[in-house]
């Protein structure tokens, strides 16, 4: 089970905050031996100062150096530092600073404070902004300052010691210390301290998620088996993401999207993250992709980069059918069969209010489409997907939000056709050496590759049919790997 520890500056500050912390000076932590070969532990940092040098500072910096996870960390006390280096972070939250205060349109104040304790609190209206910058700038507590004008905006976010707190907010503190500190403690079936905690992040509420609920308990089953603690998080745990060692996405990711916001920020926590941003970045728009798998001669169909002026050449091009595609469409969405002129410029009118650009493809109707798997380079599943009934599309959406999947066929990938996986491969190792899923078509004229998924699916039941547990095993190993490599550095 994870250890846990509350370092403070002078051991008055503490009081009796929570019973059963275990509670460290400073001096203690920075110099003591118990802390530089202990692994799994958890700091909170309530030192009086997070300053440039300070021993505040010097707390979180030696805590990431051991390898611990540490609230909060040195690049936070940087961000917190100066207004000017945390207020462009923090410019998309004024329409919702302005929602929240509405209702004070009529009073005669100027400035309003409110305190945040581990992004919670007890102002309701303006719990969700605390949250968001918490998620920002995970520190125990925050002063957040807003300042009326012509509307209310955000002013400053300032760190809080714990010793200036009176009676009633250490209450408050107390509260949302013991609900942050439930969240991290876990029940061990083993005896043994895990080597590394992974977060996986998904979400609950999506139809079509990258891994159904069993293939998440298979990862969370395979990381026990190596001895490592594998938790499920949303996109509401954005705050703690760094009290883990490494982050696995298994959730539809985009550009534009808490998904890529989370990748960014494992990233520069120094966490090894799958999927990773570049990765995410190179993926998720098909213009890009299309451009990169041409210059690098890999074969695809026929593709035309469309912009506006250019319906006229990619009908010459291509003819018809021909596909249409938004440039960050996922799961069959966003792709579009158009059968003759007047359907071309239905379509792309459509897709042009949503992008500059989009993607015209020549039609090419296979029964199924290949995935395959790799992870570092290296292939490790081959799946069958066939098109929905009656459809040219694996996934056939509906105007409701329904959806109908055809069926699949997974075979182990020495069997599947070799001119596949190395195509498959040489795609794939353009974007990098994560975990990639890439999805081609087989015809009498060749292999074409149709793109490069940076976040494929693992469904039990589908993709794991040849490898069973071994496959979940695969990817953990993965990380394990990876953690390893970064603790020798």
């Amino acid at each position: 089970m994870s250890r846990q520890i509350v370092v403070v500056e002078n051991m008055s500050d503490w009081g009796s905050a929570i019973e059963g912390m275990e509670v460290v000076h400073v001096d203690d932590y920075l110099t003591g031996r118990d802390y530089f070969k202990s692994r799994n532990v958890q700091v909170i940092n309530l030192c009086r100062s997070y300053k440039y040098l300070s021993v505040g500072y010097y707390c979180s910096l030696l805590a990431e150096a051991r390898h611990h996870r540490v609230v909060p960390t040195v690049k936070t006390m940087l961000d917190l530092s100066r207004k000017s280096m945390y207020s462009l972070d923090t410019e998309n939250l004024d329409e919702r600073v302005r929602k929240a205060f509405s209702k004070h349109d009529g009073d005669e104040e100027r400035q309003f404070t409110i305190d945040c304790y581990f992004g919670q609190s007890e102002y309701h209206a303006l719990a969700p902004v605390a949250r968001q910058l918490f998620e920002l700038f995970p520190a125990p507590i925050l002063s957040i300052t807003f300042q009326r004008g012509s509307v209310w905006r955000l002013d400053t976010i300032k760190p809080t010691p714990l010793h200036r707190l009176n009676s009633a907010q250490r209450e408050g503190f107390a509260t949302a210390l013991e609900n942050y500190r439930k969240k991290r403690l876990r029940t061990s079936k083993g005896r043994i301290t895990p080597r590394y905690d992974i977060a996986i992040l998904h979400d609950p509420s999506d139809p079509l998620p990258p891994s159904n609920e069993r293939a998440l308990k298979n990862f969370i089953k395979a990381g026990s088996e190596m001895g490592v603690a594998v938790e499920l998080i949303e996109r509401q745990d954005y705050g703690r993401l760094a009290e883990y060692d490494a982050l696995f996405i298994r959730d539809t990711t985009r550009i534009d999207h808490y998904t890529y916001r989370f990748a960014k920020r494992a990233e520069s926590e120094g966490m090894v993250v799958i999927d990773d941003p570049r990765s995410i970045l190179l993926c998720a728009n098909k213009v890009y992709l299309a451009e990169l798998l041409h210059a690098n001669r890999i074969p695809t169909p026929h593709t035309v980069i469309v912009g506006k002026n250019d319906r006229d050449a990619a009908e010459q091009q291509l003819g018809y059918p021909m596909v249409l595609k938004v440039p960050d469409g996922s799961f069959s969405r966003g792709v579009y069969k158009v059968e003759n002129r007047e359907q071309m410029l239905e379509v792309t009118a459509r897709l042009f209010k949503q992008s500059e650009l989009i993607l015209a493809q020549e039609f090419l109707y296979t029964e199924y489409d290949w995935r395959i798997g790799i992870i570092n380079r290296q292939p490790f599943f081959a799946s069958q997907y066939f098109m929905s009934k009656k459809h040219w599309q694996i996934v056939k959406h509906d105007d409701k939000g329904g959806f109908k999947e055809g069926g699949f066929k997974t075979v182990p990938i020495e069997e599947a056709p070799a001119e596949v996986v190395k195509v498959a491969l040489n795609a794939a190792n353009l974007i990098g050496n994560g975990l990639y899923g890439v999805d081609l078509k087989q015809g009498e004229h060749g292999v074409y590759v149709i793109e490069v998924n940076d976040n494929p699916n693992i469904d039990t039941g589908v993709e794991d049919v040849v490898l069973k547990g071994e496959l979940y095993r695969m990817v953990m190993a993965e990380f394990v790997r990876r953690l390893d490599l970064a603790r020798q550095r």
